[in-house]
């Protein structure tokens, strides 16, 4: 990922926030086949190796955890708010008319070599672990152990499990930190007017320096 370096971001305990809260990740391999990639929901174990581990699984019938299996570098991708910025929030647009549109962002890269499995028991405890952290805050959180065994069993016979020790984690928080302080209040504070959830959830997050 290109990183500026006023953009990086290296804490730790950021990072394994922004994994969690982004729900969903993108799985990326390549084998012979060339680049394949999976939409999956993931849990990271932090304190299980230097960086945390990733696990989650796939339907069987998906080819790419055999790529996994095979040793290969994974990359792992974990989306954060991201939102258009205007050039019309800047205020040096007024000044010298020298601004032009840009997108802000919050993303994580994760990297590793995988473990695959297919042992019931472990695949059991995976797919618990990853519904209750899904279902918690409900009123009435549903678990796993509510379907029946045999179904449960089935299900457990069609997917496979990977285990993902986290080797290298990049942060990219593209807030506009490149900017001044002013345009940096001004793109808040545009992001913050907008009806769109999107974009003040972007602006929740950005820090402007005074």
């Amino acid at each position: 990922m290109y990183l500026p370096s006023a953009f990086r971001q290296d804490d730790l305990a950021e990072l394994h926030r922004q994994i969690t809260a982004s729900r969903l990740a993108s799985v990326i391999s390549q084998g012979p086949g060339g680049l394949q990639a999976s939409h999956l929901p993931l849990l990271l174990v932090e304190g299980e190796g230097e960086l945390g581990t990733l696990y989650g699984h796939f339907a069987k019938a998906n080819p790419q955890w055999r790529e996994l299996a095979g040793g290969d570098q994974t990359l792992v991708i974990f989306n954060g708010p991201d939102a258009y910025v205007s050039p019309s929030w800047y205020p040096a647009k007024a000044e010298h008319g020298k601004v032009v549109p840009t997108w802000n962002y919050i993303a994580v890269h994760a990297y590793g070599q995988a473990e695959v499995f297919d042992d019931a028991k472990r695949l059991l405890q995976l797919v618990s672990r990853l519904s209750d952290q899904h279902e918690a805050g409900r009123a009435q959180p549903w678990a796993v152990s509510e379907a029946p065994r045999d179904y449960l069993d089935s299900m457990l016979r069609a997917i496979v499990g990977f285990a993902l020790p986290i080797q290298r984690l990049e942060g990219k928080w593209k807030l506009g930190q490149n900017r001044s302080s002013a345009d940096q209040f001004g793109v808040q504070a545009g992001l913050s007017a907008s009806h769109d959830p999107r974009d003040q959830e972007m602006a929740a997050r950005m820090h402007p320096v005074t």
